[in-house]
């Protein structure tokens, strides 16, 4: 079984940095994805609802904000409620595992540029053949 999502889009807010009581980071954002435009047709544009957990919430949170191109990598998920009402509802949400910067931020002066404090965290070196 697969289950796995990549988008592109913009955010449509700046991320809500949460804690849970256990005091793990999440961070809830929604992001403008467009659909492929077909000849004459008006653009289409999906709100596609995030969450991020424990690092990538943190990370998300400091360095991304509203308006902003970015790429997320996770998994959909469906959740089963109920509302206040008492009616049963189902929320669909992408869980990411990774979030990524898709164009460079721009300062005040609108020059390009990373933040001077990011350094990238790819984990584990891996020391294995290349497959080319």
């Amino acid at each position: 079984m697969l289950n796995r999502t990549i988008l592109m889009g913009r955010l449509t807010r700046d991320p809500e940095l949460r804690r849970t009581q256990n005091d793990t980071p999440i961070v809830s954002f929604t992001l403008a994805v467009n659909r492929p435009k077909y000849k004459d047709a008006d653009p289409v544009v999906d709100f596609i609802d995030i969450v991020a957990w424990r690092k990538t919430a943190e990370f998300v949170s400091q360095y991304f904000q509203k308006g902003q191109l970015v790429a997320v990598e996770g998994r959909l998920q469906v959740r089963a409620y109920e509302d206040k009402e008492g009616k049963k509802r189902k929320a669909v949400e992408v869980v990411a595992d990774q979030v990524h910067f898709a164009e460079r931020r721009k300062n005040d002066s609108g020059d390009n540029v990373m933040p001077s404090d990011f350094v990238p965290d790819f984990g584990e070196e891996d020391d294995g053949d290349l497959p080319f």
